[in-house]
């Protein structure tokens, strides 16, 4: 195989030539009949066609030449004759390679082998490939390059173009879900005075013409609740929400979240609401409500199985489903507990985060199927409203599905005074961190109502297959390079 180095001199040479013959090695508009996909669809024997694409294989038979022509959308093979073409045209097809770009003019017709083609009459150069592309059998295969140079990986990758359309069609049907059901999307700001709606560390940034410090949102809820003090009685937004942490493989600095509100409604109608949306996702989307998740051989690994419906349980249920006396035991003798299981606790933390974490390992971690978790302790969730009959429990479901998080969903809490008290009690008695014109909202009225929030990564993940959020995304966030 030819050094780099002398493969892009020789693409540079074939650019100088095409200029020497009076082409535009870079050209401008091309008509055509459609993206190649449809193109292709659109077969009639003997018909005229105008197509554009990328040349990804070629095979040379001397005065024949076959050529693959490729979008997202599909292949289409296309054939050219040097005695059709043209003396001049075949000159120009030499330096081409693949990678170029081109557009092309002809007829359909069916090879002996019985392949749909296009007969070339005339071809444009609409764009010179200066570097090649990955290798065509192994495709981009080194994460680094993957996820850094994404454009390589969805040429050469078709499970990576699989994955990123069925995310555009996720989220179209999303917002046709909510649209359907009387829901409006609306927009707030993702730059904030106060970074409030979760417990996060956020991104700061500072506004000179208004000399004051600002920070990326860490979630839209609190202006969406304000939505729901002036009126609106079904709201939605898919937005970017932004926390400086840590990066994993379910983690990535910037991701994407629906929030939704529904006035007058509880955490209950939230939950079939979600369960209904991600069923009509997985048969609208993804072909059915059994998800395979494959290894990187290609073998099934797991099947997440999302048929309705979905099983619920209280939190204090699922602790003693694997430790029957936890709620017995002392706050030491949890602790103690936590070491005989083999989960690392940290003094520091709260009671609460103690039981958190035996959740966390023992029961969300080794959950496959959709199980709604409800009925959470209220420090862990300071926007919900408290449970009428257990005022240690708040009105909650978190749904768990293969081992994480997908979506919270409340009764939310609209008392002002007793949300000025969770809130104080979170930021710690730092009332910079309280959002005063929230709280000021509320004090006008803010109707019962359920929430939610998915994301919009994580259910990516869920219902491709991906097992890293960086493969859901299309620009994840990297380690600058040494």
């Amino acid at each position: 195989m030819e050094p780099i180095s002398e493969l892009l001199a020789i693409r540079r040479q074939k650019l100088e030539a095409l200029r020497a013959a009076g082409v535009n090695p870079f050209g401008g508009r091309f008509e055509t009949d459609g993206k190649i996909g449809e193109v292709r669809a659109a077969f009639a024997e003997g018909g005229p066609v105008r197509a554009a694409g990328r040349i990804t294989a070629h095979r040379d038979m001397g005065k024949s030449q076959f050529l693959d022509l490729s979008d997202l959308t599909g292949r289409m093979q296309i054939f050219l004759h040097a005695k059709e073409l043209g003396e001049e045209a075949f000159g120009i097809f030499q330096q081409l390679d693949l990678g170029d770009w081109i557009g092309v003019e002809g007829e359909y017709f069916t090879t002996k082998m019985g392949e749909p083609t296009i007969r070339v009459k005339s071809l444009t150069v609409l764009s010179k490939a200066l570097r090649p592309l990955p290798d065509k059998w192994h495709g981009v295969q080194h994460a680094e390059t993957k996820y850094r140079q994404r454009y390589l990986d969805l040429i050469a990758n078709e499970k990576s173009r699989e994955t990123f359309l069925k995310r555009i069609a996720i989220v179209r049907e999303i917002r046709r879900f909510l649209e359907e059901r009387a829901f409006v999307e609306v927009e707030t700001p993702m730059m904030q005075a106060v970074a409030g709606g979760a417990a996060a560390q956020p991104f700061q940034t500072h506004h000179n013409a208004l000399g004051m410090d600002l920070f990326l949102r860490i979630a839209p809820e609190l202006y969406l609740k304000r939505l729901l003090v002036a009126g609106f009685p079904k709201v939605f937004e898919l937005n970017r929400n932004f926390r400086n942490e840590g990066i994993s493989r379910r983690h990535n600095p910037e991701f994407t979240m629906l929030e939704a509100y529904w006035a007058f409604a509880d955490f209950e109608q939230m939950a079939e609401l979600v369960e209904e949306m991600v069923c009509h996702l997985a048969e609208t989307v993804c072909g059915g409500l059994q998800i395979e998740h494959k290894d990187a051989e290609g073998q099934v690994g797991k099947t997440i199985n999302l048929s309705r419906p979905w099983k619920r349980t209280r939190y204090a249920d699922l602790i003693r489903s694997v430790v029957p006396d936890w709620y017995e035991l002392t706050s030491e003798q949890r602790r103690a507990r936590c070491g005989a299981l083999h989960l690392d606790i940290s003094h520091c933390v709260a009671d609460f985060e103690v039981t958190q974490h035996v959740f966390e390992k023992l029961i969300e971690e080794k959950t496959i199927d959709p199980l709604f978790v409800t009925h959470c302790p209220k420090e862990l969730v300071p926007l919900a409203r408290q449970n009428a009959e257990d005022d240690s429990v708040v009105d909650v479901y978190e749904l768990v599905i293969n081992g994480q998080e997908i979506s919270p969903g409340y009764s939310e809490l609209n008392d002002p005074d007793v949300q000025r008290a969770r809130l104080e009690q979170q930021s710690g008695g730092e009332t910079q961190k309280v959002d005063e014109d929230f709280l000021n909202a509320l004090e006008y009225g803010m109707p019962p109502a359920g929430g939610i929030g998915i994301g919009i990564d994580r259910l990516v993940m869920m219902l491709t297959g991906a097992e890293s959020i960086r493969d859901v995304i299309l620009f994840p966030h990297m380690r600058k390079k040494e």
